[in-house]
């Protein structure tokens, strides 16, 4: 009886709010319910403490379109804390990683409590629409019709009274434990720039990959004496900050990689990337439409890192400006073989275009001071292609030349690949220090031949042991010997093809 009261009395309760209700909507005009709902909200508002936000996005806009490290560190943090009880997280697998990382998704919260101040974090993202006739530069191709990407970002939530707390106390722990995570499980990067149109600052510039190149300095098949005085003055850079500050000078070095295909230019930067444990930056030049897309690049790099650029005598015209004075003019004539309307377009492209005032600033310009610790690579060739603006201190620091293999390099390669000096009881130690001591005469009798072709040949021999493989080099080095014309045509059509 008494539960049949206690339901006869709740509906007596809710019939008496449906009058109320009814009344109000019938007796009460429309301002007057306005002002009491504002009325009854403001007072609901009065009981709960009061919130600030801050808003952290993934890419600065003032910066067209630079990562922010806050949001990389954040989300790194938020992976790591507070996403253990999180109903949906995002997660990604790097390759050559032991474990996946997570991250917090769009349109997803997760709580933190530090010192006894609880924040709430919020994954927010929203379309940005980019107008169809915006940018002139549609050869790329995108998808999505004008869609421009997400733009991204966190925000954090917290009750307003701890507003200094979070500045100065909160947000500087995020970004220290980033730091230490970050530290503690270093995954060095290889990126490489997008083909993206100028304009686009809601993209990403770059994208990475792990960056795992086995090449180190004991492994380099150059000459003792040069590697160590590479070794040496890498080294002597990566700890002269105070140095490079106290003279006035950007905290870089340039260097130029020349010689031959196949001498080892790229071993040697993965080796120096591998030495001071930098990032790789692999810029290709050709996707870069405009100079100001070229700066952005460049601040968009982290520091300690090598920005490399490959064959650049392939990429762009870097020629000597004193030898191509009659370009303008060349350039003039074909523009008059067109239609008015394609001179003018091309006219506008080449006006547009990266040009080598572009680099010359990308390389030693003001914006090049704005990233930190950073080695610039170049590889070439051909560095009598080069204009001499390029090639002076300051922009391009030394320049190494990698040359045909040497004896020393050979006792480098046999070793790496054979395990000859390793090991002597693997094979009859007369027979192979013979074979060894032919090759090393022969290569000092000027037979040309790359390290890359040794390697070849070594590789070819898999398994048949140190003498088998150091026979067909010696019969390689004899058959270039006896035809040299015929190894200066095979150099020849190696350099074409790679310019090409």
């Amino acid at each position: 009886m008494e539960m049949f009261l206690d339901w006869r009395s709740v509906g007596s309760l809710i019939a008496t709010v449906m009058v109320f209700r009814t009344a109000m909507r019938d007796f009460i005009p429309p301002e007057a319910e306005q002002w009491l709902r504002r009325l009854l909200a403001r007072l609901a508002a009065a009981f709960r403490a009061p919130t600030a936000t801050i808003l952290i996005d993934e890419a600065d806009g003032a910066s067209s379109g630079a990562t922010n490290d806050l949001y990389d560190a954040a989300q790194l943090y938020l992976g790591s804390r507070c996403l253990a009880a999180a109903p949906a997280v995002r997660l990604y697998k790097p390759r050559q990683s032991d474990r996946a990382v997570a991250s917090l998704p769009d349109a997803h919260t997760a709580d933190d409590t530090f010192q006894g101040v609880r924040v709430k974090w919020t994954s927010t993202a929203r379309p940005v629409e980019r107008g169809a006739g915006h940018n002139p530069y549609n050869v790329f191709g995108s998808r999505g019709g004008g869609s421009g990407g997400d733009h991204r970002s966190l925000e954090l939530q917290f009750p307003r009274q701890h507003r200094d707390f979070v500045h100065d106390t909160y947000i500087p722990h995020v970004i220290d434990e980033a730091t230490r995570m970050r530290l503690k499980s270093r995954e060095r990067r290889l990126y490489t720039n997008r083909a993206a149109a100028p304009g686009d600052d809601h993209h990403r510039l770059w994208t990475s990959h792990t960056f795992s190149h086995p090449s180190t300095f004991d492994t380099l098949a150059v000459d003792p004496a040069l590697r160590e005085e590479i070794r040496a003055d890498l080294l002597r850079f990566a700890a002269r900050r105070e140095h490079y500050a106290r003279v006035g000078r950007a905290w870089k070095r340039g260097y130029l990689l020349h010689g031959p295909p196949g001498t080892g230019k790229t071993s040697l930067v993965a080796a120096i990337a591998n030495l001071l444990e930098f990032d790789v930056y692999d810029l290709e030049l050709t996707t870069v439409p405009t100079n100001s897309h070229l700066r952005r690049l460049l601040v968009s790099t982290t520091p300690k890192s090598v920005v490399v650029v490959e064959d650049i005598d392939c990429s762009l015209d870097l020629s000597d400006r004193k030898k191509n004075s009659g370009g303008a003019d060349e350039d003039n004539a074909q523009l008059a073989m067109l239609s008015p309307a394609a001179a003018a377009a091309m006219a506008a492209i080449g006006r547009e275009s990266i040009s080598l005032s572009g680099v010359l600033n990308f390389v030693d310009g003001l914006w090049s001071s704005c990233v930190g610790e950073r080695l610039m690579i170049f590889t070439t060739n051909h560095p009598e292609r080069l204009d001499p603006a390029l090639l002076r201190p300051g922009r391009m620091d030394r320049k190494i030349e990698l040359g045909y293999c040497t004896p020393a390099a050979l006792r480098v390669l046999a070793k790496n690949y054979l395990g000859v000096g390793e090991d002597p009881d693997d094979e009859p130690g007369a027979v192979v220090d013979g074979l060894m001591a032919e090759a090393e005469g022969l290569l000092a009798a000027d037979v040309r031949i790359t390290p890359a072709d040794i390697g070849e040949v070594f590789m070819g021999c898999d398994g048949a042991g140190a003498s088998a493989a150091l026979r067909r080099l010696v019969g390689e080095l004899r058959g270039r010997r006896d035809s040299p014309a015929a190894d200066t045509v095979q150099s020849g059509a190696l350099t074409e093809e790679k310019m090409e």
